[in-house]
């Protein structure tokens, strides 16, 4: 589903004007800090909570047709960094020496433009406030983790209604009545008239 589709996003809806491209930047381990779902698994397996929050991330960017870029802080981890594709969501980890936030800050300069607006996910104060400089809006952690909730519940809600649904998506169903005639004629063995 795509905005357009009336779906509500309510951080999105501010400000942003009709063809604008949005983008959110999340700061991975700042949002696996502050959900409290992900908090308890990061004490289990990190890996894990990164997994999660990738998954749930990649379907919310499915949900709301926004592109999002999730940046995981490789500060401490030599020779680790790059661009990876993981559940059609774009994940860069830092290079050896680089913290998130200088990496979020680079790309919220690299990426905006009159006609694109940048979304920083942290609950980072100090990030927030620097980026907001630079042009992008902030979206603390608890307002994102309320719009994954919400998105969830919307497509929850949508597969249930096309569930129960009497009409069914067939191929009958798009054919005219001569076309299911004929077809029928064909399954019988009476072959074309």
């Amino acid at each position: 589903m795509r905005s357009s589709d009336n779906v509500r996003v309510p951080f999105l809806e501010a400000g942003v004007y009709e063809g604008m491209k949005q983008i959110l930047i999340v700061d991975g381990y700042n949002i696996i800090g502050a959900w409290p779902e992900l908090s308890k698994l990061k004490d289990i397996s990190l890996e894990d909570a990164r997994d999660k929050l990738i998954d749930l991330l990649a379907n919310y960017q499915s949900f709301s047709g926004r592109r999002i870029i999730v940046v995981f802080d490789a500060y401490q981890v030599p020779g680790v960094g790059g661009k990876y594709w993981q559940s059609a969501l774009e994940v860069q980890y830092t290079k050896e020496k680089e913290t998130a936030d200088s990496m979020i800050e680079r790309l919220v300069t690299e990426l905006s433009t009159r006609r694109t607006q940048v979304y920083v996910a942290t609950s980072d104060f100090i990030e927030q406030s620097v980026t907001f400089g630079q042009g992008a809006l902030r979206l603390p952690a608890r307002e994102l983790l309320h719009s994954v909730r919400q998105s969830n519940k919307e497509m929850q809600n949508r597969m249930e209604e096309q569930a129960s649904s009497k009409i069914r998506n067939t191929f009958d169903s798009k054919l005219s009545r001569d076309q299911r005639n004929l077809f029928e004629r064909w399954r019988r063995g009476d072959g074309p008239r």
